[in-house]
Order: structure tokens, then sequence, then C-alpha cells
């Protein structure tokens, strides 16, 4: 089969797409031939070795998958044919077929495509964990959203009215991505350049209650100056490069909050988890209050671009890859 492949730790650049083994089916495996693989930025940095695991080379990036089973052990609900989502979670997703656990499958809603489907699983269950489990969204408070561009950024935006947000405010590095966060659903949009002032005088001086930050960097301080009282900074990332420190006297003197946001160390740590966020996010996508993501779509032979997009902050919202 096709898969791509991480021969050497320098970059996007390096990425190739070979011909690999095809995993072999253990008792306990679903076979799935995979029609889209999400792109994520711990992709991006897995090619130069900075995430926290590193896996042995060579190596297949990509946690998250699209595709048809093509077998699956008895008793699991799945039969070949089924159209569904699935979560290697690190690595194996950017190849023809995948072998996974039962429980990191799940049935693709028929009015989702492929494409759309491999967008959802990392960007939105993140989301909904942060917003909901972490950041405690109440109903009409107010989220801001850094990098609104991105794919967590998008993200945010197409969840939080569904989750309860009264309001939305995205904070874009450029003119040019005012458009992808406001298709996103954001109401207002403002750069990153004098963020904390425009939202002062969009809330009138209160601030705002949830700031959704996977940016990190030199907007860090001034986003805690953005929280009204209560409010919580949700640190999802760090795409700014630079990871920023906390004085907490800040938060003693503001009541206010800096929560750390580890959707995928508390989904494997957690059993049951995934499959009861899949089956919240599931009803809202078949229901309609919450969007399919509409995906920048990248032929598997681009792989080393796609992920170069999410390194250099080029991607307009979720980025994934064609396979079949």
């Amino acid at each position: 089969m096709r898969a791509i492949q991480i021969t050497r730790l320098d970059g996007p650049e390096a990425v190739e797409l070979n011909e690999v083994p095809e995993p072999v089916a253990g008792p306990d495996s679903v076979i799935i031939d995979v029609h889209a693989a999400g792109v994520a930025y711990p992709d991006a940095l897995l090619t130069r070795g900075r995430y926290q695991y590193t896996p042995t080379l060579p190596f297949t990036p990509g946690g998250e998958v699209a595709g048809v089973v093509r077998s699956a052990p008895d008793g699991t609900g799945l039969t070949a044919g089924d159209r569904v989502l699935g979560l290697s979670m690190i690595v194996d997703g950017m190849a023809e077929t995948i072998a996974l656990p039962p429980e990191r499958v799940f049935a693709l809603p028929d009015n989702i495509s492929f494409e759309a489907g491999a967008g959802t699983l990392f960007n939105d269950l993140t989301v909904l964990f942060a917003l909901r489990t972490r950041g405690r969204l109440m109903p009409e408070e107010t989220v801001l959203v850094h990098g609104a561009a991105g794919g967590i950024g998008t993200s945010a935006l197409r969840l939080a009215r569904a989750l309860g947000a009264g309001r939305t405010i995205a904070v874009v590095s450029g003119a040019d991505k005012i458009d992808a966060a406001t298709a996103a659903g954001a109401d207002e949009v403002v750069l990153a350049d004098g963020f904390r002032a425009a939202v002062t005088e969009l809330t009138g001086g209160r601030g705002v209650d949830i700031v959704v930050d996977p940016v990190g960097g030199d907007r860090f301080t001034d986003s805690l100056r953005s929280l009204a009282p209560a409010g919580r900074l949700l640190v999802i990332g760090f795409t700014g490069g630079e990871i920023p420190t906390v004085r907490v006297n800040r938060l003693l003197l503001n009541n206010i909050d800096v929560v750390g946001v580890g959707w995928g160390a508390w989904a494997l740590s957690h059993p049951g988890y995934l499959a009861e966020a899949w089956d919240q996010l599931s009803a809202l996508l078949t229901s309609g209050a919450v969007t399919a993501p509409d995906p920048q779509v990248f032929e598997l032979a681009r792989a080393g671009e796609a992920i170069a997009a999410l390194e250099n902050r080029a991607a307009r919202g979720k980025i994934v890859l064609k396979v079949r």
C-alpha cells in the first residue's frame, strides 16, 4: 500500500510517499481502507522530532482517518462496507489502510463526506473537551478565539454557539484571514495586532468569559488582561512557537483561571470517554446544529506541502489528505 513516511527529522520537505506492507489484521483489529486522513499540528512537530512522543524512524504520521471497514471482529457492531471514522491518535493515519482497536472507530454520519469526516475528530473533539469539560462554558458567555482561521480556531467558532456561547470574537493575524473566520461563524473579527484594545471596545470594557488559545506566544498576557472576572483562558497549544509563562498574581487579583486542555492525554486515561464524546459531537453534526468542516484537501502525494502549511501557519481551516 501507499503511505506517507518520515524517514529523517528534517521537517515537512523530507516527507516521502512510499510503498509499505499493509497492516496485519489481529484478532481485535478493525481494518479500514482509508479514503481521507486529517493533518494536524503535531504532524509538523513530528517531522522535526519536536513532539513529546518520538516514534522510531521510519514512521507514518497521522492520527485521524475516514474510510470504509474492510473487516472487523465479531461483536463490535461493525461490518465490512461501513463508513467510519478512526483515531490512531499519533501515527499510521496517512496510509491507504490502517488497523485500529474497535473503541477508536466510530460511524460516519451519512450527511458527511470522507474529507469532512477526517477533519472532525482531532479539532472538534478537542474543542468540545475545551469548552464543555475544561472551560465550563455557560449559556450566553462570550468566547474569544485566537488563531481563528486555523483548524482549532475554525472548529471553536463552529461549535461555540451550539455549546451555548452567546457571542464569538475571532482574532486573526492578517486581513487575508478575516473571511475564513467569518465563514466559520465569528460574530466579530479583530486583528492580532492591538486585539486587546479592540476586545475592550467590543465588550464595553467588561472583557470576555473564555479565551481559546492554540497560539501562545507574546499575545498570552494581553489575553489574560482581556478576561472578565471569573474568566478562563484555555491553553490548547503553541503554534506561535513560544511557550508563555504566567504571573500568578494576575490570576489572584482578577479572579481568573488559566486552564490546560490536553484532550489526547484525557482521552487515553479515561476509558469510554472517546465514545461518549463522539456521541455528543455526532448528534450535533447529524442534527445540523454544527456544520461539518469544509477542509482544504490535498492529494496524498502532497502531504509534505500540507504539513508545511500548518508549520508556517498558512492554513485556512482544517487540512486533510485525499487518500483514495
